[in-house]
């Protein structure tokens, strides 16, 4: 008769005061905005620790070293503004780690040390400004790592060194400017990239030249004025969704889609462009968004307006030029009508 109450003696002390503990195997600590300035002590067997919305400047080296079984940690909207060297040391079981909306600026080499289960990493929202070489090398299985609304302004070579399991990456909403050639070499398995919001003026081109397989391509927003040819040759085969709205986009080479056989969604809406280029692949396509362009609609157009015809979505393309047609949908406009589409043999030719 007394086991029982030496154990609920236990799990009383070992929850930390103000939090609420819930014990069994799946053992969860909640501390969700209790004033916690200090990392608390809690019992070896955790697995889930929800610190957020306390008060943490400074994640201290060691801080969590006790805690040998966590699985999930979360210190969102905690006012973090340095992670120290070997902050997470002893974490080896660690998979999640949300860092989200903190004033995140520094975080020292060797911060991410023994996170070698680390499979999901967030640190959005932020003020982080650099990903200095090695910084994230230990984490050898992550999958997600969510960068977006922080200050990096470049991606240099080495910055995701060691991430080679990495395959998802959100930078969007940043003030990147340029990638260096082969920084993305590390992660050439990448099926999501979002870069959408940034300040790149020319296309990445041997940067994502180093990319095998994405699936989901993210630009828009950045005040990319060209694609240039073989801009996706290199994952093209997998590509199925391609945003590049809201660029000031005015061109696509001639031959900017060779190699892309799979896309299925593609956004070009809210640019200056007047008409597509004859790789353009409409095979698989699925939606098009086309409308605030000054589409030029001479016979270039009729593969486009094929589609058009085709499609039950109907998005909205409308002619800006030449005079006569200006104002009338694509799909619609006599100029259109007496066009040739391109015979099967040039088509084969541009698959080369």
């Amino acid at each position: 008769q007394v086991e029982p109450i030496l154990l609920k003696i236990y799990i009383l002390v070992a929850c930390p005061q103000n939090c609420h503990c819930h014990g069994g195997d799946l053992h969860h600590v909640i501390c969700d905005n209790v004033g916690l300035r200090r990392i608390p002590k809690v019992a070896e067997q955790t697995r889930l620790l929800n610190l957020q919305r306390n008060n943490f400047p400074m994640l201290p080296t060691n801080g969590f070293r006790e805690m040998k079984n966590l699985v999930s940690l979360h210190l969102q909207h905690s006012h973090i503004k340095e992670i120290s060297s070997g902050a997470f040391r002893g974490l080896k079981q660690l998979v999640y780690l949300y860092l989200s909306n903190n004033d995140i600026s520094t975080i020292k080499m060797g911060a991410f040390d023994d996170l070698t289960e680390l499979t999901y990493l967030y640190l959005d929202h932020n003020k982080i400004s650099d990903l200095p070489k090695g910084l994230l090398s230990p984490l050898i299985n992550l999958f997600i790592l969510q960068l977006g609304n922080n200050k990096l302004r470049e991606l240099r070579s080495g910055a995701f060194h060691g991430t080679k399991n990495l395959r998802w990456l959100y930078l969007s909403n940043n003030s990147i400017s340029s990638i260096q050639p082969g920084t993305l070499e590390d992660v050439e398995n990448l099926a999501i990239f979002h870069l959408d919001k940034n300040q790149l003026s020319t296309y990445p081109v041997s940067a994502l030249s180093k990319l095998r397989v994405v699936e989901d391509l993210k630009l828009s927003n950045n005040p990319i004025k060209s694609i240039p040819d073989l801009a996706f040759q290199s994952f093209g085969r997998y590509m199925e969704t391609l945003s590049l709205d809201n660029m000031g986009l005015e061109k696509f080479s001639d031959k900017a889609f060779i190699g892309t056989t799979a896309l299925k969604n593609v956004h070009i809406e809210h640019n200056k462009i007047s008409r597509l280029p004859r790789s353009f692949p409409f095979t698989r396509l699925e939606t098009l968004s086309l409308s605030n362009n000054p589409w030029h609609c001479s016979c270039q157009l009729a593969p486009l307006r094929r589609w058009l015809g085709s499609t039950r979505t109907r998005p909205d393309a409308v002619c800006a030029s030449p005079p006569q047609t200006r104002g009338q949908q694509i799909r619609d406009t006599a100029a259109l009508r007496g066009c040739k589409l391109p015979s099967k043999r040039s088509k084969k030719g541009n698959r080369h």
